[in-house]
């Protein structure tokens, strides 16, 4: 038994145990709606109502119950549950899931929002260098108690991919649980557009799939894709769902539209074509990212020259960032330019243009 499941069993049996209801037949006497604002009943305000407070105790919404079955379903997972934002659900992960005595390993790379709920556990945590299988089972090799393994399925300031399966058979093979966060990745790999970690040999050897749909899904929130047991210790002891104001409810009706939406072969083939494009123009350029990802990553080392590069391509009119030190290594500096499906042909290739005008 793993130390957090310890944890969860003695609130089960002190009688203590979280766990989520509505009541949305009841006169309303538990909820933070103060003015009665949520429930005006217009049309238009029924449909932008608010939550009225934390899923514990008046914003566990039917439309919130609905989307998460619907996203169980269509992730084919055992259960799930709905952050507010990625960032919301990593804080709540790692703060609370790993226990003193525990070791968390996370790739060089991974997101700030890892990193800092990392920083409220009480477990010990180690970076290992991006990417690298040799490095991790060094350090899975020392690691004591449960052991943890963050990584991202796509990472956005490098356009790279993860070697999951690799890294999933070295977890199963020391014992460890793997989480992935799929922010970047989810919305655009993998079988319907549902992410590098649903395919069927994956999926359930995965202790937590993330996926948020602030990115390719194009609306806001996230989900942790878990077990039943996982779910119910998050409800329990994550301070980031417990003590946070939830989504209204026509947010969970917006995710789901939004996921349905997704599944067009038409948009995300229209995407792949763009990104072909984009790397044709720009044959023979040293791009670090995956020739298929959307985002694009040119490095330009120096602070001052990749600055000089953003900003003459956004005085010809395109929005491009550069990425600086100390966001990145020194000598690491970078364009981040990330290709969508609604960029027209004409664009990308006066983009590219321009980018060779930038490094001849």
């Amino acid at each position: 038994m793993n130390s957090f499941e310890k944890k969860l069993n003695e609130r089960i049996e002190n009688g203590s145990l979280r766990s989520l209801f509505s009541f949305p037949e009841l006169t309303d006497f538990y909820s933070n709606d103060y003015l009665g604002i949520a429930k005006e009943s217009t049309e238009k305000t029924v449909r932008l109502s608010g939550s009225t407070g934390s899923r514990l105790i008046s914003g566990n919404s039917k439309e919130a119950i609905d989307c998460e079955k619907f996203i169980q379903s269509h992730f084919q997972s055992e259960s799930c549950l709905i952050y507010n934002s990625g960032y919301d659900a990593n804080l709540g992960i790692f703060s609370s899931l790993p226990q003193k005595g525990d070791t968390i390993l996370y790739d060089q790379y991974i997101h700030a929002s890892v990193r800092d709920g990392i920083r409220l556990s009480f477990a010990k945590s180690y970076s290992f260098r991006h990417n690298d299988t040799e490095d991790l089972e060094k350090r899975l090799k020392n690691a004591e108690g449960t052991v943890f393994v963050a990584i991202e399925g796509l990472y956005s300031m490098d356009g790279d991919l993860s070697p999951v399966e690799s890294i999933l058979n070295l977890c199963e093979q020391y014992n460890a649980l793997l989480i992935v966060d799929e922010a970047h990745s989810a919305g655009i790999y993998g079988e319907n557009q549902k992410g590098m970690t649903f395919d069927s040999s994956l999926r359930k050897r995965i202790f937590i799939r993330l996926i948020t749909f602030g990115k390719a899904f194009g609306t806001h929130g996230a989900t942790v894709l878990c077990s039943e047991k996982v779910r119910a210790f998050l409800v329990n002891f994550s301070r980031s769902f417990i003590y946070t104001t939830a989504l209204p409810p026509y947010q969970y009706d917006h995710i789901t539209e939004c996921i349905n939406k997704s599944l067009s072969e038409i948009k995300i083939n229209s995407l792949k074509e763009k990104i072909k494009l984009f790397r044709a123009e720009l044959k023979g350029f040293s791009f670090i990212s995956d020739p298929y990802s959307p985002i694009q990553i040119l490095l330009l080392p120096g602070n001052e020259y990749v600055q000089r590069a953003a900003s003459f391509l956004q005085e010809n009119g395109f929005a491009v960032k550069a990425i600086m030190s100390p966001t990145v290594a020194e000598g690491q500096e970078r364009l981040r330019i990330c290709i969508h499906n609604f960029n027209s042909d004409e664009e990308i290739e006066k983009l590219a243009e321009l980018i060779r005008k930038i490094t001849v």
